[in-house]
């Protein structure tokens, strides 16, 4: 149980040379530290081609997997030549539901849409000088003339038979009206009742024959308009036809090669052709004016030809990466935008627009894993879419199977893209347990480290980070001895004094802490100072709540003694974490006991305070007692420990050893020196075992004593095994350099009690005994006078 020395309590870096290299001068990967196994599985990852070897990657934040990632990328893009392809929706004429997706090279995409503007407007204006030109209205009044006169002459034959049969044809509004004519005058309707019965006979009987000749006629006369209407049809068709055609071809021969374009161009130049009036705003004669109001002009009608450019590769540059801030569905897999009209939401394909997915097709796309699950359907349609290589726009309550809107679906598109999942490694084990489909589609898991081994090589790189940081970000540069400082932070970070921390969020946040104070203070570089300043001012800002404990201990609201002794009660250790910050601080154990059943009894855990590895430890204790003093008798004890003032939930099992301690001086009779604060679980052997957070515990406790006054003898109880995670303050350790301070690991309870008490454990004798005045012989002891009590207690009366 050796008192450690101050050169055990920290690693420190010594002021070295660090030869810093530029972000230029850096390879895409040298600058992301420590995480060898992370970036070969990315590397794998990101080069298999095979499908479903997506990537999870893994990590805390702040761990510098997002920067991997994203240079990794940059360096793998740069490598590859190939751009993918553009894509556009235009409307489907046979079904408008349902918009065509077209695909094009790189480049080209924007090119047709360039080329289908100037044809829809060059395709209006050389119709309409078409119709207005003299051929075209010449040919229309030779057919017009053709069917009048025709029509002439059949009317002239109905008027000449009607007159034959005693009637004149009049024209009006519903049509023509034949008029009984007596002695060469037309009579009213009203004068045909005064007509005697015998000529009223003889008109209806010549208006009835006449009739049937001319309801003959009318159907010819309409067969003449009908023809006329479909001629002048054809002939239009026909005009239309004849000057569509060169502009089409060429269209047609620059894109010669997309079938699929070129069959949709033609269905293009037929729909014109079938909406010739709204094309060119010609208005239908006869429309009521209600609804010549809702007609659309000529360029919304015009939209029904816009091709809708989704995905523009035009400008891009080896393959595409897109890396996802806002995983909700609309963002990722693009939508279908509606704007209000006459009352009613409206929608076409112009409006139809791409997600990050759409983006990303061809190349690599990166989400926040964490965005991507909370946002409803997004991760769903983003499986559906691995499965079947293809991205689906709908809208998102349909998605969700929620309702069924009749609104446009647009026509699948292939994708081709690799996902790279950034989250936490709780995510990737939940998703991997519970979602089979997860397991067939990310295959590689890129897990990046908290820590890194420090070594040389380990500090230089860290030193590299550093400049590329203040280079970067435009900070002043860092002596020799605050980037020294730096890395002994970064130890500290990792609890480690053989680790650096890989969480770089926490180390560049001092670095630019540090660089404020350095350019207040109108210095050229970032001091040694300037970064103790930094970590100060961050303890400072964040340590109210650990004052307030302090301060309730010194005025005796908290009790806690770091002076005198006392039997079964001890000063345990533990670490209370306020988010950002973690901070120890001591707490009283107290054990009691009395004759009873072999129960140790955790009254936290009866009051359902406990949590189960705090239970865990009280049981892993018990066994110890029945390892060491059952083994000849029945442990016939009652004990009871608590922490004494605690009111929230307890758990953890780094203060096992703490409450066993109490339990062997309540049960020995030997008092406890208060001076010590003591932390470390115990297995059932009685071996002390490694606990986290020993730094902050340690320091707690030194803030404690020095506020209630150091005294020269106080110190901590900890296990051997922490002594390699030390990276304490250096107030605590010029206090133990001085004496003022005391800091002792320890292996065994047998050292940590002989320590305590001030009394030897006692070594097992060959019949199973104890030295009478060691720890363990008391404890032996007082359990045999216990287990009598209870063999006469439980003996029957008489």
């Amino acid at each position: 149980m050796p008192e450690l020395q101050s050169n055990q309590l920290r690693a420190r870096c010594k002021s070295m040379e660090f030869t810093c290299k530029t972000s230029a001068e850096l390879s895409p990967l040298e600058g992301v530290v420590g995480q060898p196994r992370a970036l070969n599985a990315l590397q794998f990852g990101l080069e298999i081609p095979d499908k479903g070897f997506n990537i999870y990657v893994a990590g805390s934040p702040g761990t510098g997997r997002t920067t991997a990632v994203s240079r990794y990328l940059k360096e793998l893009a740069a490598k590859v030549r190939e751009v993918p392809s553009d894509w556009c929706y235009v409307t489907n004429y046979k079904n408008q539901f349902k918009p065509t997706a077209l695909e094009f090279p790189a480049g080209m995409g924007r090119v047709f849409v360039t080329k289908i503007d100037k044809f829809v407007e060059a395709a209006r204006t050389s119709i309409q000088r078409m119709m207005e030109s003299e051929e075209y209205a010449q040919q229309r009044e030779e057919v017009t003339q053709s069917y009048e006169a025709q029509r002439d002459e059949l009317t002239e034959e109905m008027r000449a038979k009607a007159q034959e049969a005693g009637f004149v044809l009049q024209g009006t509004q519903t049509g023509l009206l034949m008029v009984p004519v007596i002695q060469g005058k037309p009579i009213t309707p009203d004068m045909i009742p005064k007509l005697k019965p015998e000529v009223r006979k003889q008109i209806e009987e010549r208006r009835t024959a006449l009739e049937s000749e001319l309801r003959s006629a009318f159907r010819k006369l309409r067969a003449f308009e009908r023809d006329l209407r479909e001629e002048l049809k054809q002939m239009e068709e026909k005009g239309v036809r004849f000057t569509l055609d060169p502009l089409i071809n060429e269209i047609e021969e620059e894109f010669a090669g997309n079938e699929k374009a070129v069959a949709w161009l033609n269905q293009l130049a037929d729909d014109m052709i079938e909406n010739l009036n709204e094309f060119i705003g010609r208005v239908p004669q006869g429309l009521p004016p209600e609804l010549l109001q809702r007609l659309p002009s000529p360029e919304d009608f015009a939209k029904r030809y816009k091709v809708n450019l989704i995905v523009d590769n035009s400008e891009t540059e080896g393959v595409p990466i897109v890396e996802v801030t806002n995983a909700a569905y609309n963002r990722l897999f693009g939508v279908i935008e509606k704007e209000p009209r006459f009352g009613a939401f409206v929608t076409d394909t112009t409006m139809i627009r791409a997600g990050y997915i759409h983006q990303a097709n061809g190349g690599y796309i990166v989400i926040p894993v964490r965005e991507l699950l909370l946002a409803p359907a997004s991760y769903e349609a983003l499986k559906r879419s691995l499965q079947n290589d293809e991205i689906v726009i709908e809208e998102p309550v349909a998605a969700l199977g929620f309702l069924s809107v009749k609104t446009l679906h647009p026509e699948p598109i292939s994708l081709k893209v690799k996902v790279i999942l950034i989250g936490e490694p709780l995510w990737y084990q939940q998703l991997y347990q519970l979602d089979p489909d997860f397991r067939e589609l990310f295959k590689v898991k890129a897990d990046f480290d908290t820590s890194m081994d420090r070594n040389k090589d380990a500090v230089l790189i860290y030193g590299d980070f550093v400049c590329t940081l203040t280079e970067k970000e435009d900070l002043l540069p860092l002596t020799a001895e605050a980037i020294a400082e730096v890395v002994d932070f970064s130890s500290r970070l990792a609890d480690d004094q053989n680790k650096l921390s890989t969480r770089f969020d926490v180390v560049s946040d001092i670095i630019r802490e540090a660089n404020f104070y350095a350019k207040k203070a109108r210095k050229k570089t970032i001091e040694l100072a300037h970064i103790k300043k930094a970590l100060d001012e961050r303890f400072f800002r964040s340590s109210l709540y650990a004052e307030k404990v302090r301060e309730y201990i010194k005025k005796g609201v908290i009790l806690i003694d770091t002076k005198g002794e006392a039997i079964g009660q001890i000063n345990g250790l533990s670490v209370l974490s306020l988010g950002d910050f973690s901070f120890g601080q001591p707490s009283r154990i107290t054990a009691t006991v009395a004759p009873g059943r072999g129960q140790v009894i955790d009254i936290e855990r009866e009051a359902q305070l406990s949590g189960p590895i705090q239970i865990k430890g009280v049981q892993i204790l018990t066994g110890f007692l029945h390892e060491t003093f059952g083994q000849d008798k029945p442990l016939s004890l009652s004990a009871r420990i608590t922490f004494e003032q605690s009111y929230g939930g307890v758990d953890g099992d780094s203060a096992s050893s703490t409450e066993l301690y109490a339990l062997l001086s309540v049960l020995s009779g030997v008092p406890i020196q208060q001076r010590f604060a003591v932390t470390g679980s115990v297995n059932q052997h009685g071996q002390v075992q490694a606990i986290g957070g020993i730094n902050q515990k340690i320091e707690g406790y030194f803030a404690v004593c020095k506020e209630m006054g150091l005294t020269g003898d106080q110190g901590v109880l900890m296990p051997e095994s922490n002594v390699q995670n030390l990276m304490l303050k250096d107030e605590v350790i010029e206090a133990v350099e001085a004496g003022k301070f005391h800091i002792h690991s320890v292996r065994t309870i047998r050292e940590g009690i002989e320590l305590l008490t001030g009394v030897p454990a006692g070594q097992k004798k060959v019949n199973g005994s104890y030295p009478e005045d060691s720890i363990f012989g008391r404890v032996d002891k007082r359990l045999r006078e216990m287990a009598n009590i209870m063999r006469e207690h439980n003996r029957p009366a008489g």
